[in-house]
């Protein structure tokens, strides 16, 4: 007789929090987002931008004339190799902090909790602000699934800390 097993129990185990799976996940997935952006900038180190942007603009068909592309292009203009090294460097940077985050959440570990507990409540303020700013539906769920992610993880984090205090008084 065959068993059916989900596919988050195939991949996480019985013992993981199904949340706090899809939360790893997330931050696996954030996290080859911002490698791949740092191996790109790094890739355009000695090369023109202006020129590197007119190829995409072409490749994807936009017209080179538009406003879209003649602002990308004046904005690639300020770009130089050190400013590219350092955005590369950011952005591998905080690729491998969101990683720790995953890896951590993957096995549940209280660190890995303390730490994407504390950089979700980071960004909250900033990503209200610009919500204020420009209100835009991307804006919002992202808002939105932060604020998830962060009311869950502080009940995580808060059952946690009483649970150990229950252990000790018995």
């Amino acid at each position: 007789m065959k068993t059916r097993i989900s596919f988050l129990a195939r991949f996480g185990g019985p013992h993981h929090d199904r949340f706090l799976l899809l939360i790893a996940i997330y931050k696996f997935l954030h996290a080859a987002l911002f490698f791949a952006i740092g191996f790109g900038i790094h890739r355009l180190l000695h090369r023109d931008i202006a020129d590197q942007v007119e190829i995409l603009a072409r490749h994807l068909r936009f017209n080179p004339e538009s406003r879209l592309v003649i602002f990308v292009l004046d904005k690639a203009s300020l770009l130089n190799d050190p400013m590219l090294r350092r955005l590369s460097l950011v952005a591998n940077c905080y690729a491998a902090l969101t990683l720790a985050e995953g890896i951590g959440l993957y096995f549940e570990k209280a660190w890995g909790e303390f730490l994407t507990l504390a950089i979700t409540a980071s960004f909250l303020p900033w990503e209200i602000f610009e919500i204020i700013r420009r209100l835009t539906w991307i804006r919002v769920g992202l808002l939105t699934i932060n604020i998830l992610v962060f009311v869950y993880l502080l009940r995580v984090v808060i059952n946690r800390v009483r649970g150990r205090a229950n252990a000790r008084k018995t």
